[in-house]
Parts: structure tokens; C-alpha cells; sequence
């Protein structure tokens, strides 16, 4: 597969809340194997954190949901 300089990757990453470090580290190892998998060093790496109050599952919050179990 050929890629042109402008390519560039973007993975976007959808979780709970982590600490810097952790999103450091999670940066780091995404944009390792994709750089590998893809051959280039481009990548753009979206990190999206989603709050328990603000996920539902199944007609539930997830807040709601750790307070029962």
C-alpha cells in the first residue's frame, strides 16, 4: 500500500476519564502499532472522555447503574 505525506490517520478513542499520564502512555502505544501497521509517522490521536453521568446503557445512566450494583 502507497501513502502520500498527507496521509495521516486519525483514531479517536472514547472512555472513561484517565489521568495525563495515562493518556501519555495510551498516545504513545496508538500511535506505535498504527505507525507500524500503516508504515508512516502521522498520526492523530483523539482522546473523548465520557463521564458516567453522561453514558446510558440499556435505558440506564451508568451513575445510576454503579450506585446499585
Amino acid at each position: 500500500m502507497f501513502f502520500t505525506d498527507d496521509s495521516m490517520p486519525t483514531i479517536i478513542v472514547e472512555g472513561p476519564p484517565i489521568s495525563i499520564d495515562k493518556k501519555r502512555e495510551l498516545v504513545k502505544k496508538i500511535t506505535k502499532v498504527i505507525s507500524e501497521i500503516y508504515g508512516i509517522k502521522h498520526v492523530t490521536v483523539i482522546i473523548k472522555e465520557n463521564t458516567p453521568e453522561n453514558v446510558g446503557i440499556n435505558g440506564e445512566l451508568l451513575i445510576d447503574r454503579k450506585k446499585i450494583n
